[in-house]
Parts: C-alpha cells; sequence; structure tokens
C-alpha cells in the first residue's frame, strides 16, 4: 500500500518532525528498521539550533517484501513517524458490547491524531492500551477503555491514518529530560527533590493538578505528616490510594500505631494487631471518613488534611481489603471512571492532571500510569528498585525513579517546598 516497486524492493517514505533528537526518535526509528531488515535513506535532515527550535527528517525505508514494509512502517508510526502521503483512517463499528472490532488500533499514552475527511483530528483523553472511537459527523475521535466500546461506535482499526508526536522534553526543569527511566539509587538525590520542588511549583503557577498516588508505607514510614503539610500548603489536589492507606492512617490518628507497631518509636505495641480493624470499625460506625472529621473523631492524618483541603481523593478496594471503608470504590470499573475524571477533569485535550507523584506502591503506580497521557510527568519513589523498573516497563517511560526510603524523600520535599514558598 505504501510501496513503489525498485530493483526488487518495496519502498515507502516516512516523514519525523518535532524534538526527534531529544526524544530519541531518530535513531530508535533507524535501529527499528535494521532489526526488522530494513534498509533508509535519509533524504532531508534539519536539526533544530536552540531548544525551542523542532527538527525534520524525511527518510526512505524500503524491504524486500510488502508485509515487512508494512511492519516497518506499522512500528514506525508507534514511534511518531508518518507517512508522506497518508490516508483516511478506517474505522469498524463495534457489534458486541465491551469488545473491540478485530485489527483494533491499540494506542500508546502519546498524543495521537487520526485523519477524517482530509483533515488531522486530535485524539481526545489519550491513553494507553485503549481503542479510538471515531465520530465522523462531530469530527472527534477520543480513547475508549473496553467498558465503553457500544455496538455502533466507529471503532479505528489498522494503522493507516494514524499519526503519533514525540513528547517534548519539559521545558521547567531538565530532570524529566535527562533522569527519566533510569533506575539507581545514586542519584543525587537533594538536587533531584530541589527540581521535583520546582517542577511542582510550576505546575501550581500554571494551574495544574498535583497528584499522588500512596501506598501504606507512607504511613508506616511515618512520612504521613509530611504528606499533611503538602496538602495544606497546596500542592496535592487529587489522592489516589487503596483501603490500606486510609484504614491505617486512621489507626495511626487514633492509636498512634500502623499495623500495631509505634509510628513513634517502632516498637510493637500489646494487642497493636487489632488496631487496624478497631479503626476500620470506628469509620463503618460513623458512615464515613468526612463524618469522622466533621465529627471531631479525626483530627489527624492525612485523610483528614485531604478532606479538609479539598483534595479529590479515589480510594480504590481489592480483594485483600479489611472491612473495606465505607468510602473505599469496590467496583473497578467505577474506580477507574473515577480516577479517569480525576485525571482530566472535564477537559478532553489537555489533562487536569499535570505532575504525578507515586509514593511506595506498585500496584496502584501502574495501574495510574496505564492511564496518565504521556505529558503527564511521573516521579515514581520507592526503596525497592524493582518498583520504579517495572512502572518504566509498563510503559509510563516519562516516569523520574528515585529509589529511597519514602519518608525522607517526603520530609525533605516538604522543607523544601514550604522553605522557599
Amino acid at each position: 500500500m505504501f510501496a513503489e516497486r525498485d530493483d526488487g524492493r518495496h519502498r515507502a517514505r516516512l516523514v519525523l518532525e518535532g524534538h526527534i533528537i531529544d526524544s530519541m526518535m531518530l535513531p530508535r526509528l533507524l535501529d527499528l528498521v535494521m532489526d526488522l531488515g530494513g534498509w533508509f535513506d535519509i533524504e532531508e535532515l534539519r536539526v533544530g539550533q536552540r531548544k525551542t527550535d523542532t527538527s525534520f527528517c524525511r527518510i526512505a525505508v524500503s524491504a524486500a517484501s510488502p508485509d515487512r514494509l508494512d511492519e516497518i512502517v506499522r512500528r514506525a508510526r508507534e514511534l511518531g513517524a508518518r507517512v508522506a502521503r497518508e490516508e483516511p483512517v478506517r474505522t469498524t463499528p463495534v457489534t458486541t458490547p465491551g469488545v473491540y472490532p478485530e485489527g483494533f488500533y491499540s494506542t500508546s499514552n502519546l498524543p495521537t491524531a487520526v485523519m477524517l475527511d482530509g483533515g488531522w483530528v486530535p485524539v481526545e483523553r489519550q491513553e494507553m492500551d485503549c481503542a479510538i472511537a471515531v465520530d465522523r459527523r462531530a469530527r472527534r475521535a477520543w480513547c475508549i477503555p473496553f467498558y465503553e466500546a457500544e455496538p455502533g461506535l466507529e471503532v479505528v482499526v489498522g494503522h493507516t491514518g494514524v499519526r503519533v508526536t514525540p513528547l517534548e522534553r519539559s521545558r521547567q526543569t531538565e530532570i524529566f529530560s535527562f533522569m527519566s527511566s533510569e533506575v539507581s539509587a545514586e542519584k543525587p538525590k537533594k538536587v533531584l527533590i530541589s527540581q521535583i520542588a520546582a517542577e511542582m511549583r510550576a505546575v501550581r503557577a500554571e494551574g495544574g493538578k498535583i497528584l499522588v498516588v500512596a501506598g501504606p508505607a507512607v504511613v508506616h514510614t511515618g512520612a504521613g505528616r509530611s504528606l499533611s503539610r503538602l496538602i495544606e500548603l497546596g500542592f496535592v489536589q487529587v489522592l489516589f490510594a487503596g483501603n490500606a492507606l486510609a484504614v491505617h492512617d486512621v489507626e495511626a490518628a487514633l492509636f498512634g500505631t500502623a499495623l500495631g507497631v509505634s509510628v513513634e518509636s517502632g516498637v510493637p505495641i500489646e494487642h497493636g494487631h487489632e488496631h487496624h480493624m478497631r479503626a476500620v470499625n470506628r469509620v463503618r460506625a460513623a458512615g464515613s471518613l468526612r463524618a469522622m472529621v466533621e465529627s471531631g473523631a479525626l483530627a489527624s492524618g492525612v485523610m483528614k488534611s485531604a478532606l479538609e483541603h479539598g483534595v479529590e481523593i479515589v480510594l480504590a478496594g481489592s480483594v485483600r481489603d479489611d472491612g473495606p471503608l465505607p468510602d473505599v470504590v469496590t467496583d473497578m470499573i467505577e474506580a477507574q471512571r473515577r480516577m479517569r475524571e480525576c485525571i482530566w477533569g472535564g477537559e478532553r485535550h489537555r489533562p487536569a492532571v499535570r505532575l504525578a507523584l507515586m509514593l511506595s506502591t506498585m500496584l496502584h503506580s501502574i495501574a495510574t500510569g496505564n492511564m496518565l497521557p504521556a505529558q503527564v510527568r511521573t516521579v515514581c519513589v520507592d526503596i525497592n528498585p524493582a518498583v520504579v523498573t517495572k512502572l518504566a516497563d509498563r510503559g509510563t517511560w516519562q516516569s523520574v525513579g528515585l529509589v529511597t526510603d519514602v519518608e525522607s524523600f517526603l520530609r525533605e520535599l516538604a522543607q523544601v517546598i514550604e522553605a522557599e514558598g
């Protein structure tokens, strides 16, 4: 479809535009062509001279067979390349609820557009591992998870007429340009924390939201007070967590323990193993976390700070949960819906959340990372380097990984933000 025969080879011409050097798009494309047994010829290359300048490259690729060329072009599109002469996007209607048409285009988290009636239409609510729905009459395209696939809805199939744009690097700080996806316990933490604080201030100055995804280790390590301080300072607008964070936070507020261990001394308390269940019982008796706060029964902790400062909270349940608390969303589809609404805040193309801090929770971090478009800058903090690695391996490659204790990270982050105002 893209090729012209020439000396037994099948050819296509690809175009790359944007920050193709910074994003490593060009070298990755050349590697891709060679790895798939193809050939390339760079016909034109214009490299931007300043950070704000974009670059342009026109490259002819060829392969020994049409199928191999089609594979090269398909994979090149996923990297952000486009065919010099594009064709309109192809769609097929959904026939079975919750089932995409066979051959559907599987999305990445990078900005994507589709060609409709000779023009490019940006895809709304960009997210990885979804399909793209199209309304030709309204000239709209948007990502849909499986549960939104309804009969009659037109869904993009194949890769024709789909354009992916490589992500531009952050201009506020260099941290997300040069440290992302690296995993090490030897990074200069003070410098990184200072840069993260600067990024947080920039996001707030733009009117964007900061998302915190937190695990119960935040409470176990005594970092809850620092997270509460960040909330009180106005640097957390959205909180995603599970039942455990809230339960142990309430336990710490009521009994001074987390899983029966004193938060202050680190010493196990007699009968302390019962405390988290007693905490669950008190919240259930009150009816909700908010009711406990309003009655004065919950006088401290992360959940109190979040509720009093208008933080959007989604507590997503799991089969492991004790209780769970009345505030926990046990329907996973509903939890996903609420998380997506918090991320986008009613917007279609630019999410309300601009920065996400993933703090000591592997599964929740991966789940959230899968919902975030690539322009949401993320910081993953965990004492276990495997957690940071897995987040990047699952596709959230725009994440900065910091292998350290979450308590020391949050304490210093709160101190830096408070000191610098």
